[in-house]
């Protein structure tokens, strides 16, 4: 290559990585993977080498991540937040190592080894231990201001535990648990929304977000890995400063290795990737860090990363299979979604034989077709997801892929209407008797987390609305036990009968569900965007249906955010949407200052509800427009007829002042997992009942932890944070 033309890739290199960097930091959309990128910009750092002429002040090369997005106050690092050089086998890991012994004069040279998270880089500065900013990396020298974001998270302590220094910036990453994002994009499909990408990227979205609410029903965490700036207090070590982060009350990564040789350093490397894959969150490789702060100075930094540090990339869990057949499910709000027969496949530890294709527009901007060898990954690590098609394998006579087209322009399981509405990605059926969408709805209707009638699941719901004595959940009631006793759940070839002792045990679960609390009740209707917590909430603020049906409270939040988003249009200061002239500017002041005025008369008239973030504009206007269509009017009269009003043992619209002095729980916070005797509804009440709050998730604020059977990923946190775990017995002493 002569000089010219390696300016002229150069220049390439430069407008493609620049691109890139737009769509991941400003769009948070981005075209390529991480690996792909690294390696576009190794590229570059190459020809640069190899030609130093055609490197330019402004190369990419040179910056650490892209330009800080402009919707937050830009603040600088109290300390440039570098970035670190990758090693991409275990011979360039090996190059490394070598450098460090070649750089200390030593053989034995302690290092820690980590998980690298694949999330979004923060700094959080604490002074005298109280969280003052929360900031993104940006271009390393400054960043966003996503403070009161970051505060909405849980595991992000407001105060540090322990001796905190006066000063100290933790650096870290905000991410997206798999399990939380794989339920995201379920709600999203069922929605006819579109799905989002990868968990990293959908945790940048949410910290982009301006509303701290809207952020706050997000399910996001944080690790801290590491530390900038720090005053009033001495850390020796990355291992040391690792055996602080507990007594800070912040998590740190769950494997963490310390060794002297390569050949350990290797074979840590190795350990993390047979255990990433059972990991809560992403991983895209492992970081080798120098242990002693002393020789990380001694080393020091080249202009973009530190010389004592380097970032292992694992390739990613990619196998390719045949797609076989393209089958269309349809869910409980008639979203028709597509999904690939793969011929089986082991990808990250299990077999994987389907996997989502979400909705009609990203199977054709994959422009994926049957009969195709497609790339199969697990998005997050859990939900198989069809990455792209290897074009070179695809054969003759392959056909685009029409959703419309593939089910004849009807619902695949009662052959109704099916529709794409304005505004949304995802076909429906149009059909409210659609037995795919009946038998859904049962199915929810009558799970635990709902009703619990035990005895109806899936093969019993979907013979009740095959045998048509049911077309919604409601008819459930009025099915005569003998008629239940004789139900055949099999073939009419081959019959199974339900059974007289199974229906009876129905019957009797139905009628002990017309006694169901309220937020049960709520909660089993089905109705989009409205889960357990909201249900809760939404029993908490009304006596009953009525009153939800014609609340002011839920009026005033769908009123504030239509306000709000008006406020943003007509702002003078609107950089997507300025005003014209100087006369412009004034008249939308004037109707940005009613809207302000508005908007603050409407908070007040809620303010006094304290309504949690669960009940925000999404999920009231959801259930306002469920009870103010035909459906839910219907609904209410169905109620009536059958005599159900469901009892309410959490109404308390004004949060009731408890006595300190008779309240056991006063200034507690608990978190309440696993199986215990009674719902935790039950267990929830009783604590708010006796002056304690009640918390989704644990963190350093967490006072207690009840654990029931099989408590999960919560007990593993209760204990690194040195959360009390007490079980039904202590809760109940601790209560008496």
């Amino acid at each position: 290559m002569t000089e010219s033309e390696a300016s002229d890739r150069a220049r390439e290199l430069r407008t493609e990585i620049e691109r890139h960097n737009r769509l991941y930091y400003e769009q948070a959309a981005p075209e390529i993977s991480d690996r792909e990128f690294d390696l576009l910009l190794r590229s570059l750092i190459d020809l640069e080498a190899e030609f130093p002429s055609v490197a330019t002040p402004d190369s990419p090369t040179a910056r650490v991540g892209g330009a800080p997005l402009d919707h937050f106050e830009t603040v600088q690092h109290l300390q440039p937040m570098m970035s670190l050089d990758n090693a991409f086998n275990e011979s360039e890991l090996g190059d490394f190592y070598k450098r460090l012994q070649k750089g200390l004069g030593e053989d034995k040279v302690p290092v820690t080894i980590e998980p690298k998270i694949d999330g979004v880089a923060v700094s959080l500065v604490y002074r005298d231990g109280i969280l003052e900013r929360a900031a993104t990396r940006g271009d390393g020298t400054s960043g966003d201001d996503i403070t009161q974001n970051v505060k909405t998270i849980d595991s992000v302590p407001l105060k540090l535990g322990g001796n905190a220094p006066a000063l100290i910036e933790l650096r870290g990453e905000i991410y997206m648990p798999n399990e939380g994002f794989a339920k995201l994009n379920q709600e999203r499909d069922e929605a006819g929304l579109p799905a989002y990408v990868n968990p990293r990227n959908t945790a940048a979205g949410s910290l982009k977000l301006l509303d701290p609410k809207e952020v706050a029903k997000r399910p996001l965490d944080l690790i801290v890995h590491g530390f900038g700036v720090l005053e009033g207090a001495e850390v020796e070590s990355m291992s040391a400063f690792y055996q602080l982060l507990p007594t800070f009350g912040v998590l740190r990564a769950e494997h963490f290795y310390e060794r002297d040789t390569l050949e350990g350093t290797v074979e840590a490397i190795r350990e993390i990737d047979q255990k990433r894959h059972d990991l809560a969150y992403e991983t895209d490789g492992a970081v080798v860090k120098l242990d002693s702060r002393e020789l990380q100075a001694q080393l020091g930094s080249t202009s973009k990363a530190p010389r004592w540090a380097i970032a292992f990339k694992y390739p990613p869990e990619e196998k390719a299979t045949l797609l076989k057949a393209i089958t269309i499910q349809v869910g409980r709000t008639g979203t028709l979604t597509p999904v690939a027969e793969l011929e089986p496949v082991f990808v990250s530890g299990t077999t994987v034989s389907r996997a989502t294709l979400h909705n009609e527009d990203e199977i054709q901007r994959k422009d994926v077709r049957v009969g195709d060898t497609v790339v199969v990954q697990k998005a997050g690590e859990i939900i198989p997801a069809v990455l792209r098609v290897v074009m070179s394998e695809r054969p003759e006579g392959t056909e685009p892929f029409h959703l419309f087209r593939h089910v004849g322009g009807k619902c695949p399981d009662c052959e109704g209407k099916i529709q794409k509405e304005e505004g949304f990605v995802a076909w429906r059926c149009m059909d409210k008797n659609c037995p795919a969408k009946v038998v859904n709805k049962i199915k929810q209707f009558t799970s635990r987390k709902a009703l619990d009638i035990e005895s109806i699941g899936s093969v019993v719901a979907e013979a009740v609305v095959a045998r048509n004595l049911a077309q919604s959940p409601l008819d459930l009631f009025e099915i005569p036990e003998e008629t239940l006793g004789v139900l055949n759940l099999g073939t009419d070839d081959k019959p199974r009968k339900f059974g007289e002792k199974n229906a009876a045990k129905t019957v009797e679960a139905l009628e002990r569900a017309k006694t169901a609390p309220l937020n049960k009740w709520i909660f089993a209707l089905g109705i989009p965007q409205i889960g357990e917590s909201a249900a809760l909430e939404l029993a908490r603020l009304h006596q009953d249906f009525q009153a939800i049906a014609a609340s002011p409270i839920l009026e005033s939040i769908r009123a504030i955010a239509t306000l709000e988003a008006e406020q943003r249009h007509v702002s003078p200061r609107n950089k997507d949407n300025p005003p014209k002239d100087e006369a412009e500017k004034a008249e939308r002041q004037t109707r940005y200052d009613q809207l302000k005025n508005e908007i603050a008369e409407r908070r007040e008239s809620v303010a006094e509800y304290e309504v949690a973030s669960e009940v925000g504009p999404v999920a009231a206007t959801s259930i306002l427009a469920f009870f103010q269509s035909e459906a839910g009017e219907k609904t209410l009269e169905r109620l009536s007829q059958l005599g159900i009003n469901p009892s309410n043992d959490v109404y308390a619209p004004t949060p009731p002042k408890v006595d300190d002095a008779n309240a056991p729980f006063a200034g507690t916070t608990w978190v309440i997992t696993g199986t215990l005797s009674q719902p935790r509804d039950h267990f929830k009440a009783l604590i708010q009942q006796h002056g304690g709050k009640v918390a989704g998730s644990v963190s350093k604020n967490t006072t207690y932890l009840l654990a029931g059977e099989k408590a999960g990923s919560k007990m593993a946190k209760a204990e690194q944070l040195g959360v009390e775990v007490v079980d039904e017995a202590a809760f109940q002493k601790k209560l008496d």
